[in-house]
């Protein structure tokens, strides 16, 4: 039927590679010290890019995880069963080293390749990534007892993937089990109780309203004990071959993360192991949720990559009004400032991953500290925003499920939700602010890096200084989103082309900054900064 030819819209965006595309992101990995990664990120980019990947990305999120608690003769048997799109997609990750190739590989910019690998990963399909970082974060927290280490770091290392519960298998991925109807953030208020069986185990009892990934091969839980809230490693399979008592009540209908399960679970006598000490189970846990709220960074910033690169592609190959989108003014300003945003957010992250290698130096330890902490306040919260304009750059057909932006414009609001929502991250820094006067010197040496550069920046970084010193919980929101955009503009000032570092800056910190996307001050340089996207 001639009334069915198709025209004026942009051909499928697949059979690419996301690495080689994606400027920013290859220069942050080569900046720090992770270009002996180039090869193997590039053959992910091209894996992630391909129209079969993308095709997987879709079905696992179209065919959602399904929860089989009885099999057909009656007996519980707690599955979860995904689609094998998820599995699929969930291997290459494990075999790429997604996971805990830093820890497997320990070397200068280990992290920062990682990190990368996570992100190309992320980019198309985000749900995997949530067992994928938390068995990336347990790595940390297993060190506190070393018996439970040596039997499940070497598994966490591994990159075979084997989606079946059994004993003995040679890989593993862990997921977590922390909060509680009564409590959410506020975990002290855990009512999951765990008993000494005098045999070296713990039989813990209770119910836990968020088990991430529930046919993960062990979780670290907190439950009280004697001497207080503890934490421990829960198996899925005992040594014996039997199923642990792991009660699914449930999976959670989730506004997105669709292809990951989310899930209630009651726990009633069933095993455990006590990692690190008793009584200092947040303590213990903090080392994995440390690693986690890092990952909540990238993963927020592989997003708006996605939402950049799709936006950009419709407006290259889309015309109205006799000119390409891309080339209208209105529209050109939206997606440069769509890219700042993309840009900054990746630019943070690969500094991130590079101050958590093992060759880091204190000063950077005490950096990451304060600047993970009001890093991931900022990026996880202009995630969702961000994910909408783009989405509306692409008209009504963003708006339907047959494009990738309306799945990631539900999708990002979890980055900023998981491992702290905003006032708990808000007051996190509050605490580093108050409390470890290194970090925030370590934080201030880096913004300094930058004085001289544009003189917008020097009036910030001042005022910066003084709002410090009176901080307090009234405030901690802002004052954490002043610091996080700081050391945006600091980095963009030093590595990015003028261009993009001058723009952000105007952008962000000048008086003449919008309140919206698109809302650019006068006089910048829009049209390369869309090129380089």
């Amino acid at each position: 039927m001639g009334t069915h030819t198709v025209v004026n819209q942009a051909p499928p965006r697949v059979d690419l590679d996301e690495f080689a595309a994606n400027t920013p992101l290859r220069e942050a990995v080569e900046r720090y010290d992770a270009d002996w990664a180039l090869s193997g990120l590039g053959a992910t980019g091209r894996l992630v890019g391909s129209a079969a990947f993308q095709a997987d990305a879709e079905r696992a999120n179209v065919r959602e995880p399904r929860l089989r608690a009885f099999d057909r003769w009656g007996e519980r048997i707690d599955d979860v069963e995904y689609d094998e799109s998820y599995h699929r997609i969930l291997g290459a990750a494990v075999a790429a080293g997604a996971h805990t190739s830093a820890w497997a590989e320990p070397r200068p910019g280990a992290n920062v390749a990682r990190a990368a690998t996570f992100m190309l990963f992320a980019q198309v399909e985000p749900g995997h990534a949530c067992p994928v970082s938390m068995s990336h974060a347990a790595v940390a927290a297993l060190t506190a007892t070393p018996g439970l280490a040596d039997e499940w770091v070497p598994r966490l290392l591994s990159r075979s993937y084997d989606p079946s519960l059994a004993a003995g298998k040679a890989s593993a991925l862990f997921g977590m089990a922390m909060t509680e109807k009564q409590g959410g953030s506020d975990v002290r208020a855990n009512t999951t109780r765990a008993l000494a069986d005098g045999a070296g185990r713990w039989l813990l009892t209770g119910h836990k309203w968020f088990c991430s990934a529930p046919m993960s091969d062990a979780f670290l839980v907190l439950a009280q004990t004697a001497g207080g809230l503890s934490c421990f490693v829960v198996p899925r399979v005992l040594d014996d071959g039997a199923r642990n008592t792991f009660l699914i009540q449930r999976l959670k209908d989730k506004l997105g993360n669709r292809s990951n399960a989310s899930s209630e679970v009651e726990f009633d006598g069933t095993v455990g192991y006590l990692l690190g000490e008793e009584g200092r189970g947040v303590r213990t846990i903090l080392e994995m949720v440390n690693r986690t709220r890092l990952d909540c960074i990238l993963g927020s910033a592989a997003g708006m990559r996605q939402a950049v690169a799709e936006a950009v592609w419709h407006a290259r190959h889309r015309a109205a009004f006799g000119r390409r989108l891309v080339d209208q003014p209105a529209m050109t300003a939206v997606l440069a400032d769509l890219a700042l945003e993309s840009e900054a957010a990746t630019a943070v992250a690969l500094r991130l991953a590079r101050a958590h290698d093992d060759d880091a130096s204190d000063s950077d330890a005490a950096f990451r500290r304060l600047a993970t902490a009001v890093t991931k306040y900022w990026v996880c919260k202009r995630g969702p925003g961000h994910a909408y304009e783009a989405l509306e750059c692409l008209g009504g057909n963003g708006y339907t499920e047959a494009f990738p932006l309306a799945r990631r414009y539900r999708e990002q609001p979890v980055m900023a939700i998981w491992e702290g929502s905003g006032n708990v991250i808000a007051l996190d820094a509050l605490r580093a602010i108050a409390r470890e006067p290194e970090t925030v010197a370590a934080f201030d040496a880096e913004l300094a890096l930058a004085r001289g550069a544009h003189p917008l920046f020097d009036a910030h970084h001042d005022a910066l200084r003084s709002r410090l010193a009176d901080a307090t919980e009234e405030t901690a929101r802002p004052v954490a989103a002043a610091l996080a955009v700081a050391l945006q503009a600091a980095l963009l000032l030093r590595h990015a082309p003028s261009a993009v570092g001058e723009a952000f800056v105007a952008a962000r910190l000048g008086p003449d900054r919008g309140s919206l996307y698109g809302e650019l001050p006068s006089g910048l340089d829009l049209a390369a900064i869309v090129a380089r996207a």
